[in-house]
């Protein structure tokens, strides 16, 4: 084995690197190996295990010796060379029956006895290399305890990862045994998948060190194997994907035009019969957007000018909706055009990889840049882009980049329902040119957004995803709602966009290190934004902000270090269950401070005959003043700064005796009160049962809170995993 130059060993035409070699590469990087020599045949043994301090381990290595254990090629606990000798002999006799011939044996001290864990690298399909550890041994295949990185792994991820192990207590020292050292094993991920480490120089295949054995003097790598990728390209790159990579996205793109376009023109609309392309033309005149048709023989369609090809159409932005097998020869004639979108689908989700390939290579020669194929398109009512029907939503600050069109329209048009005001919305389908990734680097620096959805089933570059989150880390949310991530949903994402990422928990690991938030419903993703949306100027404390004001934003947290959170509800087993629901969801409700009892007991706050207590019992409708809620939130919120207020109410309870809506518009006044009162306290609003109230009262109570950034919910389930989206993010901030 060579390793001088620091790269990886030298095969010689071999795919795979004995255990020594292997070994001998770690030793250079700084990695802690057992002492041992290497003997040709048994007869060699005891010359090699002289000078070895007993207890001693034999191995046998050699083609067909992958999984020594199970071939019979390790023996443990031998007293020394004379005892190393006699099990060679019996070892090779016994490969020798298996039909396997070992190269030779290696004999090493024997470690101390420790926690055992693995440490290894495997390349993803979609983000490449990826830094993995987790309980080793035989309790790997067993426990499956492992936690994921993104290489290269900062010290904050190496510590991040041993503490989300289930056996993390292992580690700390459990019932008498001594805490191991955990400055060395962070140390080794380092060493191995942190930044300059030694998965930028290994042909990645499977690298694997297991077990490591940790203990309180340090760590060791006991087992390490090495199989090169045959067929994989070296370095920290990801694994280039279908289409080829000569098409890099360009430099500091500009996507202003994609979602504000000058003017925009439709290819494949019909003069005789509707298709979609005639649905996009009629789309597309309710927003006022200058507009024309692409049609070899009519003057006009639908009312809308057309000209006989897209090399004769004045526009910066193109909607093609032909046949597949015809895309290509349309976006040659595109030249002059900034972005032309390819609906039609038939691609590469559809197994035709080479007419994606035509295609992508098509919009290179044509200077243009491809949005899809197989998409939606863009929506922006501040640009009057769209892909959906009827009148536009009103502008805001959501953004949204989606490689489902269908389910993109439904978060536009359910969001809006619900209150989301979205600035740029882009489909993106199979992705072949325009990249998530380079939307997300855009939108970063997009002055009208200041929140990001993602749905997504296949990085295409999730090298470039994972930088382009990193380069909008604490100053951009992000939330990201991943489809594929279970073996059932990988299928189904393979025939939708082509997609397939190697392991599901790849997104949490991507999600923990950049800070983004990982939601799993589409219901969820837009209950984040909406958080997001109504309480943007208070979801991060500004620089140098004093943590005991009720006038500031907050991140306090509980005792446990979970962030906390202040509820508040007329119901006791209501407040109960929520109390479960957010503490699942890694929030804490901490206690009332001590000087609040007398003052809420004097409001009248608090279930008869208790303490008051977090949640908080307040009466609402017949049993109590609109006003007390404000009352009782400001009383707490100026002696302990709850980052977030949750105040739910039962909707039903209000017309149980009356018909009406007065009460509870009345609470609902007082709540955007006490937001305007506290512009430091993150208030939210949960309606239960809210089908029970009378048409249209849901939505002018939805207003009164949105008026003063108030988001609801009707469900405390739906409002936790959105008050836990921005604590996760502020965390990762």
């Amino acid at each position: 084995m060579t390793a001088s130059t620091g790269g990886p060993p030298e095969a010689s035409g071999t795919s795979r690197f004995a255990e020594h070699e292997v070994k001998a590469l770690l030793r250079e990087w700084g990695v802690a190996v057992p002492r041992g020599a290497t003997a040709a045949s048994p007869a060699e043994v005891t010359a090699a295990a002289r000078g070895l301090t007993p207890p001693l381990v034999l191995k046998a290595h050699g083609p067909g010796l992958v999984h020594k254990s199970d071939a019979g090629a390790v023996r443990l606990g031998l007293s020394g060379p004379a005892e190393a000798a006699s099990a060679a002999d019996e070892m090779l006799a016994g490969l020798v029956s298996r039909g396997i011939t070992p190269d030779g044996f290696l004999v090493e001290e024997q470690a101390a006895p420790g926690v055992e864990l693995i440490v290894g690298v495997l390349r993803d399909p979609g983000f490449g290399p990826v830094l993995l550890t987790g309980l080793g041994g035989v309790w790997t295949e067993v426990m499956r305890d492992t936690a994921l990185c993104l290489c290269p792994a900062s010290e904050a991820d190496a510590r991040r990862m041993l503490a989300a192990l289930r056996g993390a207590p292992l580690l700390h020292g459990h019932r008498g045994r001594p805490a191991v050292d955990s400055e060395a094993l962070v140390g080794l991920l380092l060493a191995i998948g942190g930044a300059g480490g030694l998965w930028e120089r290994l042909d990645l295949g499977e690298f694997e060190l297991n077990p490591v054995i940790a203990t309180e003097e340090g760590v060791v790598a006991v087992d390490a194997r090495y199989l090169p990728g045959m067929a994989e390209p070296t370095g920290p790159g990801p694994e280039e994907p279908r289409q080829d990579r000569s098409r890099r996205e360009t430099p500091g793109q500009d996507f202003t035009a994609l979602f504000e376009p000058r003017a925009v023109a439709v290819v494949g609309a019909s003069a005789s019969r509707p298709n979609f392309g005639n649905m996009f033309l009629e789309f597309y005149k309710a927003t006022g957007v200058p507009l024309v048709a692409v049609h070899p023989e009519a003057d006009e369609i639908n009312g809308v000018p057309t000209v006989p090809t897209l090399a004769e159409a004045d526009a910066d932005y193109a909607l093609v909706a032909v046949p597949a097998e015809r895309c290509a020869e349309v976006m040659r004639q595109a030249k002059g055009v900034s972005f032309v979108q390819v609906m039609s689908g038939g691609f590469g989700e559809a197994g035709a990889a080479g007419l994606e390939a035509e295609l992508v290579r098509a919009a290179r020669e044509a200077g243009v840049r491809l949005l899809g194929p197989n998409c939606m398109g863009v929506y922006s009512p501040r640009g009057g882009q769209t892909f959906i029907g009827g009148e536009p939503g009103p502008p805001g600050h959501v953004a949204l980049i989606s490689q489902s069109g269908g389910l993109a329209g439904e978060v536009v048009r359910v969001g809006e329902r619900r209150g989301l005001a979205f600035s740029r919305v882009a489909t993106v389908g199979n992705s072949a040119d325009v990249t998530p990734a380079e939307l997300l680097g855009w939108l970063g620096g997009d002055e009208h957004t200041s929140v990001v959805g993602m749905y997504l089933e296949d990085p295409r570059d999730g090298r470039a995803l994972f930088e382009a989150l990193m380069s909008v880390r604490g100053r951009l949310p992000v939330v990201l709602l991943v489809g594929g991530r279970s073996g059932q949903g990988r299928r189904a994402a393979a025939s939708h966009t082509g997609g397939m990422v190697g392991d599901g928990r790849v997104w949490r690991a991507l999600a923990d290190q950049t800070g983004a938030v990982l939601v799993g419903s589409q219901d969820d993703l837009i209950g984040a934004l909406s958080f997001f949306q109504s309480h943007a100027s208070r979801i991060a404390p500004p620089a140098g902000a004093v943590a005991n004001t009720a006038r500031e934003p907050w991140t306090g947290h509980g005792e446990d270090g979970l962030p906390s959170v202040l509820v508040i509800g007329p119901s006791g087993g209501a407040s109960v269950l929520a109390a479960d629901v957010l503490d699942a969801a890694g929030l804490a409700l901490a206690a009332l401070p001590d000087e609040t009892r007398d003052v809420l007991k004097a409001l009248g706050a608090g279930a008869a005959g208790t303490s008051p207590a977090n949640p908080l019992e307040v009466p609402v409708g017949p049993r109590g003043r609109p006003e007390l809620v404000r009352e009782v939130i400001g009383a707490i919120v100026a002696r302990r700064p709850y980052p977030d207020v949750v105040a739910h109410v039962n909707v039903q309870s209000f017309f149980t005796f009356g018909t009406s809506a007065d009460p509870l518009y009345a609470y609902a006044h007082n709540l955007a009160r006490a937001q305007r009162d506290l512009p430091g306290a993150r208030i939210t609003l949960v309606t239960r049962n809210g089908e029970c109230a009378p048409p249209g009262v849901e939505d002018e109570v939805r207003a009164i809170a949105a008026g003063a950034g108030i988001p609801v919910y009707r469900s405390m389930e739906a409002a936790a995993v959105a008050v836990a989206a921005a604590a996760r993010f502020i965390r990762g901030a």
